[in-house]
């Protein structure tokens, strides 16, 4: 899959790296958090499979030092530029359709990635088989269907709106081969693929600066995209992106389901 063969968000885009950044301060706390209590440190081997932005490999690069390995991959590496130095490898990759980059990983760690790869089974199973025996695997993806909506208290026509338009980004995103309920799977798909001790949890922010500038660079970017397919007109965009200026709404995001296990 090449970056513009069906992914409806391109990295190349100039609402991408926006988007990377609300995405970092929205989620790299709960993924740091949830890394360090699997076990990071000096020496160790990671493969950040769709890293897209900086911050969870430069992340990983300081936990591992000189003598750690990172692997970061993406259908789209351009972001990665800035960090692609020892101990950081970036590789063009697709962990859909392609063997994984190594073997004898101590981690490997997906974020908001699997949800949007059209054979997420095979992309699972690269991931497990890259891992050392009692290597961890972190995946932490958003389940849409779980909670759709941009304005969970509907209570006006500014929250009716950007509801509206939240359900058009749904179908775009169906309509590519995104499973909008993979979220809630992931903790029965690692128990069948083998791997022990899995655990789960959720986050789910519901207004946050963050939210508003995540929610302001997605309609941007998939402006054109919503029009063509007649799910909303420029004057709708226009109408919502202006009352997301505003700051009078409670923006929120589908929750993000982060699940580990250890591969025996």
């Amino acid at each position: 899959m090449t970056p513009s063969d069906g992914y409806l968000l391109d990295n190349r885009q100039n609402e991408a790296g926006q988007r990377f950044d609300a995405f970092a301060t929205l989620f790299d706390p709960t993924t740091f958090r949830h890394i360090e209590a699997l076990g990071i440190g000096p020496g160790l081997r990671c493969w950040e499979v769709g890293a897209g932005g900086t911050s969870v490999v430069s992340w990983l690069a300081e936990q591992v030092g000189p003598t750690g390995e990172v692997v970061a991959t993406d259908i789209d590496t351009s972001r990665l530029a800035s960090v692609a130095r020892p101990p950081v490898e970036d590789r063009v990759h697709d962990v859909g359709a392609e063997e994984p980059p190594g073997e004898g990983f101590d981690l490997v760690h997906a974020r908001l990635v699997l949800v949007h790869v059209p054979d997420r089974e095979r992309a699972l199973r690269s991931m497990i088989q890259a891992l050392r025996p009692g290597g961890r695997l972190l995946v932490e993806d958003a389940d849409p269907a779980l909670q759709p909506l941009i304005c969970p208290d509907e209570y006006g026509p500014e929250q009716r709106l950007a509801n509206r338009l939240r359900q058009g980004f749904r179908k775009l995103l169906a309509e590519r081969g995104a499973d909008l309920s993979y979220g809630r799977k992931l903790p029965r798909l690692l128990r069948e693929a083998g791997l022990a001790e899995v655990q789960a949890d959720a986050y789910f922010p519901v207004t946050s600066p963050a939210c508003t500038a995540l929610e302001a660079a997605t309609v941007r970017q998939i402006r054109d995209r919503l029009v063509t397919a007649g799910l909303a007109t420029d004057e709708d965009i226009e109408q919502h992106l202006a009352n997301v200026e505003a700051g009078g709404m409670d923006l929120a995001t589908a929750p993000m389901i982060s699940v580990w296990g250890r591969k025996g």
